[in-house]
Formats: C-alpha cells, structure tokens, sequence
C-alpha cells in the first residue's frame, strides 16, 4: 500500500492582512421604531446603548453587502481577488436555503473558482471563520482566505417586537486572512450551550410557515426573530468574561497586553458588565460601534474592527481580543494582531 504524500504547510501561522465593511445608506433613528413598540429612545438608549442603526434597502441585499465589503477588504490587504482560495460567510440571513451565498460572492469577486461556503453561528459566526481561516492556512490547504460577517436582520425582524424590533439591523464586514511568520491569530476558545437555544430563535421554521399556507390558503407573518433579553444579559455579561480569559490565557497574555476589545456588538451594558468583571485596565481601547449600528449579529465584529481603525482608536500591530457570542447560545473568542 502506497504512503500519503502530505506536503508542509506553507505558513506556520496566520494573521488579518485588510479589513473591509459595508453599511447600508438608511440611518435609523430610535424615534422612527418608538411608536410600534410603545417605548422611548430614552428607554433604548438606556436598555441598549443603541442611539441609530442601518436598514439595508431593496437593492442592498445579503449578497451585495457582502462584495462591497469584500473588496474593500481586498483593497486593504493588497491582496487580489485571484488569490483567494477560500471564501467563508457567516451569516442567518441569506433567505435562500443553496446555493450558499459564498458561491455567489466568490464569483461576483472574479475569485477564479475559489472554495466557497456559508457557515450559520448566528453572532458568533464570523469569529468561526477566522478560526476556519487560520486553521487552513497553517495546515497548507488554503494560502488567502476571505471572511465575511453579513446580516440582514430587518428581513427576520418584528417591527412591533419590543424585545428586538430596536437591537437588530443590517451591515456587512469582511477580512482577508493570509500567511504570517509570526503568530498573529491566537488559539480560539469556542463552544455551545444548546440547552438555552430558546433565549434567541427564531419563532416559527419555515416548514410550518408553508404548511400553513397550503392548508388555509392564507399567507402567514414572517418568521421572526425572539430573544429573552434578559437571560441573554445575565449569561453573557458574566459567562463570556469567563471566555474572554481562557482566550487571553491560551494566548499566553493578560488583560494589560490588550490594545483593544472587541465584543460582539449586542448591548452596551453587556460590553460594559464584560470590562468590569474582566478588570480591564483603563488604557484598552473598547468597541462600541453599536451606539450607531446596531446589533448586526455576524457582521458586528468585522464592522467594530473596522470604525476602530478608520477612527484611529484601532491601529496596526496593536493587540486585540475578539469575543462573539449569540444564538445558540454559541460562542468564540481569539486574541488577534490588528492588520
């Protein structure tokens, strides 16, 4: 029996080369979703830290989103789209059950038949791709690979749910991860609790919703997404500080070798609760892109990176920590070097 041939890896580590990012024209007020959900933009802002968010259009669809803030990415990293070999989106919003939306991208790019396919962590989706990414480059079978974090969320969003109707909204952020000689993407802590899976979810499958029409001939509501606030405060605020530490211990770091944090963009007093228990020192630099965006689930974390950076507070070399968590409840986080 003949030996495998295995070749070397062509980079023993990984690290992000160019970030990139797509927000959707319409800003949104907290006084435009007040009336439906019988509440204030005091109310919000003190619930959530959320001030306006993006509402994509019907033009700005999963997909476009996806390529503008891919070639920016590009751009930034220098890198040519024939170069991709791999290109991941993370995303719960692509309606379309296949083609996976990557497919999609990746030719829309001009990426040359790149490997291409969708990944579904709800937030904590495009942390899964970076640890994807590095993992393939380091072991030899991709050289450049692409990651996009994309929502549409208004398009699984009740208006008239005060519960979500003003944390979710649309965006897209992408990376282009490639070769390092020196480690720049850390060990990744990552996992799930499905016990809880009812704290976010979405309220009916789309099984039922056709069921249902072809029985009563009647078109139903729109699945919609739920989500028990309050559970989802109380087991990430504390849980994901846990999280963060196995990721900054697995790294071999502390909290005062930390530039900037970057957490999932879900609430501020989330963000805010994860510093304190953390004790992270006064000098890190936290993002809280939500403020302006909204919580755009998978795109959150590549969109928070990039105002970072083009903000100045983000700036390259400096040290990073990436924390994701959501639906699921799945969670991952890695300490990453700022591109």
């Amino acid at each position: 029996m003949a030996a495998l041939t295995i070749p070397a890896p062509s980079s023993p580590y990984a690290r992000l080369l160019g970030v990139g990012a797509y927000r959707p024209e319409r800003v949104v007020p907290n006084s435009e979703l007040v009336e439906a959900i019988d509440s204030s933009d005091e109310w919000i802002q003190q619930r959530s830290g959320i001030v306006s968010r993006r509402f994509a259009g019907p033009d700005e669809t999963v997909r476009s989103m996806s390529v503008a803030a891919a070639a920016q990415a590009l751009e930034a990293a220098g890198v040519e789209a024939e170069q991709i070999d791999c290109v991941i989106v993370a995303t719960v919003s692509h309606l379309m059950q296949l083609p996976a939306v990557a497919t999609l991208v990746a030719h829309d790019l001009g990426t040359n038949k790149a490997a291409a396919f969708d990944i579904s962590a709800a937030c904590a989706g495009f942390c899964h791709g970076v640890t994807l990414a590095s993992d393939m480059i380091r072991g030899g079978s991709a050289g450049h690979v692409l990651v996009i974090g994309v929502e549409k969320l208004t398009d699984l969003t009740s208006p008239t749910d005060r519960g979500t109707a003003f944390i979710f909204a649309d965006g897209a952020g992408a990376v282009v991860v490639g070769p390092s000689d020196t480690p720049a993407i850390g060990p990744v802590v990552w996992g799930s609790d499905g016990e809880h899976y009812d704290y976010i979810r979405q309220n009916i499958d789309w099984g039922t919703v056709l069921r249902t029409a072809a029985e009563t001939g009647e078109v139903p509501p729109m699945p919609h997404m739920t989500m028990e606030g309050s559970s989802v405060f109380r087991w990430a605020a504390f849980e994901m500080a846990k999280v963060a530490q196995q990721a900054l211990d697995r790294a071999g770091i502390t909290v005062d070798d930390l530039d900037v944090f970057i957490p999932h963009q879900a609430n501020m007093r989330i963000t805010d609760a994860m510093a304190r228990t953390m004790k992270l020192p006064s000098s890190v630099r936290i993002a809280r892109d939500i403020a302006e965006q909204g919580n755009t689930s998978a795109a959150s974390i590549p969109l928070a990176l990039e105002r970072m950076i083009a903000d100045g507070e983000a700036r390259s070399g400096d040290t990073a920590l990436l924390i994701a968590f959501g639906a699921g409840l799945a969670y991952a986080a890695q300490v990453v070097t700022v591109p």
